[in-house]
């Protein structure tokens, strides 16, 4: 579809509980990432006949869903003040970054999928290592609650909006 044609529906998925909060296409778009408030990753194939994927883990909303630029991980960012980094696999596993206080509402990945920054209800934004699955560190200049952080397209600068 040209961004001249009329849009029209070309899928529609199913498979939440509960309402959608994010969505994300994986780079190559052979994917659909989408997060909500029944607590689930779920990963959509765009082949037909193929099957959805349902990833279980977080013990609240899924606020926030972003594949990494390579696209063989999905970082999920939930009100149960995790995040988690999941490869989008038949096994789902993940592994689970701590370090908010409260709702994490987003996350983001560098260009690079180097590292990835959150931002949280508890004021801050927090940098991580995606490789060495590490907390960097935080920002801590806001004076409400963080809505989003994403990475400039050089990786050299973070921005942030608060409530």
């Amino acid at each position: 579809m040209s961004a001249l044609e009329d849009p029209y529906l070309e899928r529609h998925f199913r498979g939440h509980r509960d309402v959608v909060t994010s969505v994300d296409f994986s780079p190559n778009m052979t994917q659909l990432a989408s997060g909500s408030l029944d607590h689930n990753l779920m990963i959509w194939n765009f082949k037909a006949k193929m099957r959805a994927y349902r990833f279980v883990g977080h013990k609240d909303a899924v606020m926030c869903v972003r594949f990494s630029p390579s696209g063989h991980l999905v970082a999920s960012a939930s009100r149960d003040r995790t995040v988690r980094l999941w490869i989008p696999s038949v096994k789902g596993e993940s592994t689970v970054f701590r370090a908010h206080t409260g709702t994490v509402r987003s996350v983001d990945f560098s260009s690079d999928g180097q590292a990835m920054v959150t931002a949280s209800d508890d004021k801050t934004v927090k940098l991580w290592t995606v490789h060495r699955q590490k907390f960097m560190f935080s920002l801590t200049q806001h004076s409400n609650w963080v809505r989003t952080a994403k990475f400039s397209p050089d990786c050299r600068l973070v921005v942030s909006r608060q409530r």
